[in-house]
């Protein structure tokens, strides 16, 4: 029996990590260790369902992959009632199966991965954001798809032909215009009715080159500003450089991973701020002198100025400039 798990000492394992998977109708959830699981609906009566079950063991840690809006009632939920609770990015889970060997996706898999992963890697568990947060999110995103469709709708307008369809395009383009402009005012005004929210928009927008739309992007998927180091800011927008090296070989660094919607927000302010910002554009310049590529001194500007945010939002200050 040298070597095997014998199931009276698993059983007798106190505290349980739970895996939960999300979609937009149910929830599949895996308890690890003592392999139970069962599925509940995504709304208030099925996740009622879950703390019951919930409550008759030692809960460690809930582990939720994120899943847009649809894991958030859960986690809200579960946090109130006072579990540990921590979402994790869907890619991580993925490639911690398949570390595993796991190379199956099914719902309940995914669960069970999940609750693994919670005990091998102890996520940090964190709060949901507040509602006023979320509610901020939401516009800021629907504004994000919304410029998109109108850059795309603008592209398909300069190579149609047909004066019917020109006509079609023109009339979407006009009701999109007034469509983001009602968002962005909507975003505008419930920035300005919390304090705390217009107190780091104030910040931010302190900063030369960071304009209305990276400040409120920044504010809503990058709340954490402010809480960081300059190492772990850099990280969640995606301007962090890691290293690439094997042996004798050091290999060329890139960025990686990261949230894309602030890191785009990033480059335009620091196409903004190349121009404008005194201190950051003689920053650039000195990067092209040494020989570095555009992109690669518009990256390096890019994490001067989340850098930047976060040392402002963390000092409660606004920005100035450098005194000789």
């Amino acid at each position: 029996m040298q070597g095997k798990v014998l199931p009276q000492a698993r059983s007798a394992q106190s505290q349980v990590y739970v895996g939960v998977d999300v979609c937009k109708a149910h929830l599949d959830i895996y308890l690890h260790p003592i392999g139970q699981h069962l599925r509940v609906t995504n709304d208030r009566d099925g996740i009622q369902r879950l703390k019951r079950t919930l409550a008759h063991h030692d809960i460690a840690l809930v582990v939720i992959e994120a899943t847009g809006k649809f894991h958030r009632l859960a986690h809200r939920s579960l946090s109130q009632t006072g579990f540990a609770v921590a979402v994790v990015n869907p890619l991580r889970s993925r490639l911690f199966a398949e570390a595993l060997g796991a190379l199956a996706k099914t719902d309940r898999i995914d669960a069970r991965m999940l609750a693994v992963l919670g005990e091998a890697l102890e996520p940090k568990a964190k709060p949901p954001a507040p509602e006023a947060l979320e509610a901020l999110q939401e516009l800021v995103r629907a504004r994000n798809a919304a410029t998109a469709e109108r850059t795309a709708l603008s592209n398909r307008l300069k190579a149609s032909q047909t004066a019917l369809l020109k006509a079609e395009l023109r009339r979407r383009l006009k009701s999109l215009d007034g469509h983001i402009q009602r968002l962005a005012k909507e975003i505008a005004r419930r920035i300005a009715d919390d304090p705390v929210l217009a107190r780091r928009y104030e910040i931010l927008l302190s900063i030369p080159g960071v304009g209305p739309i990276v400040a409120a992007e920044l504010i809503a998927d990058l709340a954490e500003l402010g809480s960081l180091d300059r190492h772990a800011c850099a990280s969640l927008a995606g301007v962090a450089p890691f290293a690439d090296d094997s042996g004798n070989n050091t290999g060329q660094r890139h960025i990686k991973g990261g949230r894309p919607h602030v890191r785009r927000a990033l480059y335009w302010a620091a196409l903004s701020a190349a121009k404008h910002n005194p201190d950051l554009r003689d920053f650039y310049k000195r990067l092209i002198e040494k020989g570095k590529k555009a992109k690669v001194a518009l990256t390096a500007l890019m994490r001067k100025i989340v850098i930047l945010a976060n040392t402002l939002l963390k000092e409660d200050r606004l920005w100035t400039p450098n005194q000789a």
